[in-house]
């Protein structure tokens, strides 16, 4: 009994394991199915919200990617809610999984959005720092996409925070990657949204011409958008403003009469409309095109416009140019109803660059004490500023470098290498005079060499020829005397021979007659055949190739030490003799050593050379069936090199071609 119950035990914990497992895959296929139906926009955001807290659920039951998968859906919904919060503490958890399962991306994604809620309640630091962890993980993951978005969101901080520089960087950075994506509304928006970046940048540097530039390149993006309605009237907006900025009111004042008489702005955007009123009445006023009435008219149609939509940004534009209309007009009263507007707006905002423009306006509008007060309340502001905008910018540039310590160490590498290069110049002016002298002698050295190397590579072709030619000689002089004796000795006798059974066949046996026929047709055929050989044999196979039998005589010799098939192609149109000596003899020396290279390194069993011209340019290709080499990977030899050296002793161009276990392939264009 106890033994068959040790039998059963393990099939028992088999089954209990494989239930397991079939459970476990089961929950896992409900969790992908809840998760589907949270993603899926058609459903009810209530619904999906059910979906996904399900998913969660279930997923701690699993493993800590499968929650982690869950918990980014959740996240996902509470971003579109718009709860953030929720946002802030499900990827704070989110960052925890998805360090313990490595998961790269799911800590960048989570990073990311870490950045984008600090982002909205503006605090700045803390949102580029987690956008500065985030973009560098994404980089590391070569994400493109992620990467060109997260700091088009760095940019923005910078630009808000006044760190020019530092946004200008990270716009260039951001439109480079996004340009390497496809074409598409969303990558597009990202581009205009740098663009305006650099834009607003160099207007604040009063940098107007690039400014415009950048403008002008958020109108061309506009352009390729398949609704981008709202996005250009901003651009015209920016532009006229930028204008009026520059001091140019005659344009100004064209673009905003353009803009005015689209009505269908009023409805689709007022606030943008009253900023186009307000705009158009100070450059009328400014150029003088208008009278006081109708100026009063369109600042008040604006006034109300952002009245009536509670629209605190255009209020306080408009009570700027409203107040600096009435103060050039003379109207202190009014100038200073507004101004005085215009500042309280702008500390509600927090908008320091306007409270700077009330205070230096209402210490020109206000007189004694008050108007003293304003002035140095405007030099305290200014200076607290740009306090502020440096510490900003050190700030931004403490993340890039993540610490002080590494700041430090890169101050303590630059002096000490100032101080290494200090000590060394001494030396180093002394070395240069020596490397100078001893390459020139090196180089007369090499010279003379290549000389004589010369003189003597055309002394070997000569002998080469003068040899060719006396075995070319001997070989037709056999050759003749060879054809001769076949045609006067041997043909001869078997034509008397033919005759003599020709006679001989007049007998009058059926069988003599048949058996004569056939000697007769025999010695015909043996007649035509030694004929024909004769023929060859007197032919004058080696005119016009001197230098490819000498080839051929190369490749018989060494294939058969080196126990390689060959075959040879040659283009009959190459004019061996139009082409120089040096250029054969070095073709003659790359052919030799390549032979080598394939006996020593290859293990080929064949070798096909061919010689082939176009367009005045000879090619050579020689390609074995040996083992092949990786090209990257592999140090030049001394072959390769004489023969990278022979090529361009005479102006051609090497290619080399290999894989391994399938051979390689050497094409050489030498242009004649």
């Amino acid at each position: 009994m106890i033994k068959s119950l040790n039998k059963l035990l393990p099939l028992v914990v088999l089954c209990l394991f494989t239930s397991s497992l079939f459970a476990q895959n089961k929950e896992l296929d409900s969790i992908i199915a809840l998760r589907s139906l949270a993603n899926d926009n058609n459903t009810q955001l209530e619904n999906r919200f059910k979906y996904a807290r399900k998913a969660v659920k279930m997923s701690y039951k699993l493993s800590d990617s499968t929650l982690l998968a869950s918990k980014r859906v959740l996240s996902y919904l509470f971003l579109i809610q718009g709860d953030y919060d929720s946002v802030f503490k499900i990827n704070h958890q989110n960052v925890k999984l998805a360090e313990k399962v490595k998961d790269t991306f799911a800590i960048a994604n989570a990073y990311n959005i870490l950045g984008f809620y600090h982002h909205i309640y503006e605090k700045h630091d803390s949102a580029y720092f987690y956008y500065f962890k985030s973009v560098k993980l994404f980089e590391k993951l070569n994400n493109i996409k992620n990467q060109g978005e997260v700091l088009a969101n760095m940019a923005d901080i910078q630009e808000t925070e006044r760190d020019y520089i530092g946004c200008e960087s990270n716009a260039i950075k951001s439109i480079a990657l996004i340009e390497q994506l496809p074409e598409n509304d969303y990558n597009l928006e990202t581009l205009w949204n740098t663009h305006n970046l650099i834009a607003i940048v160099a207007a604040e540097l009063e940098q107007y011409d690039r400014a415009l530039e950048y403008y002008d390149k958020t109108l061309d993006i506009c352009n390729r958008m398949q609704d981008a309605y709202e996005k250009t009237l901003f651009s015209n907006i920016n532009i006229a403003a930028l204008y009026r900025r520059k001091g140019d009111f005659a344009t100004a004042e064209r673009l905003y009469k353009k803009l005015y008489k689209d009505t269908s702005i009023l409805a689709f955007d007022p606030t943008s409309y009253s900023i186009i009123l307000s705009g158009l009445a100070h450059a009328k006023f400014k150029n003088n095109t208008a009278s006081e009435s109708e100026i009063k008219e369109l600042f008040n149609k604006a006034y109300q416009i952002s009245e009536t939509e509670d629209d605190e940004v255009g209020l306080l534009s408009i009570s700027m140019d409203m107040a600096d209309f009435y103060f050039e007009t003379k109207n202190k009263d009014s100038a200073r109803h507004y101004v005085d507007k215009a500042y309280t707006i702008g500390n509600d905002l927090v908008a320091n660059e306007t409270i700077l423009e009330a205070l230096l306006l209402k210490s020109k509008i206000e007189t004694g004490e008050q108007a003293e007060a304003s002035l140095n309340a405007y030099i305290k502001l200014s200076d607290s500023l740009q306090k502020a905008e440096r510490s900003i910018r050190n700030k931004f540039a403490r993340i890039d470098y993540e610490t002080d310590q590494i700041k430090a160490e890169k101050e303590r590498v630059s002096k000490e290498r100032f101080m290494f290069l200090l000590l060394s110049i001494g030396l180093f002016v002394t070395l240069a005079l020596i490397y100078i002298i001893f390459t020139q002698l090196s180089k007369n050295k090499a010279l003379t060499f290549k000389q004589q190397q010369q003189e003597t590579n055309e002394e070997i072709y000569n002998l080469m020829l003068s040899q060719q030619n006396k075995i070319d000689e001997a070989r037709s002089t056999e050759k003749r005397r060879i054809s001769e004796e076949l045609h006067d000795g041997i043909l001869g006798r078997l034509f008397g021979t033919r005759l003599s059974l020709d006679s001989l066949n007049r007998s009058n046996t059926e069988e003599a007659i048949q058996s004569r026929e056939s000697y007769i047709d025999e010695l015909q055929a043996i007649e035509q055949e030694i004929r024909k050989v004769s023929h060859e044999l007197n032919t004058d196979f080696i005119s016009n190739s001197r230098f490819i039998d000498i080839v051929k005589t190369l490749l018989e010799t060494q294939t058969k030490a080196y126990q390689l098939e060959y075959k040879l192609t040659n283009n009959d149109s190459i004019h061996w003799d139009a082409i120089t000596n040096k250029t054969k003899i070095h073709i003659y020396r790359i052919l030799q050593e390549s032979l080598q290279n394939i006996y020593k390194h290859a293990k080929a069993s064949k070798v096909e050379i061919s010689f082939s011209i176009k367009k005045n340019v000879i090619c050579l290709t020689i390609t074995d069936d040996g083992s092949g080499f990786e090209i990257n990977k592999s140090k030049k030899g001394i072959g390769i090199k004489n023969i990278t050296s022979r090529v361009k002793e005479i102006n051609g161009e090497l290619k080399i071609k290999s894989e391994l276990s399938k051979g390689t392939n050497i094409t050489i264009k030498i242009p004649i």
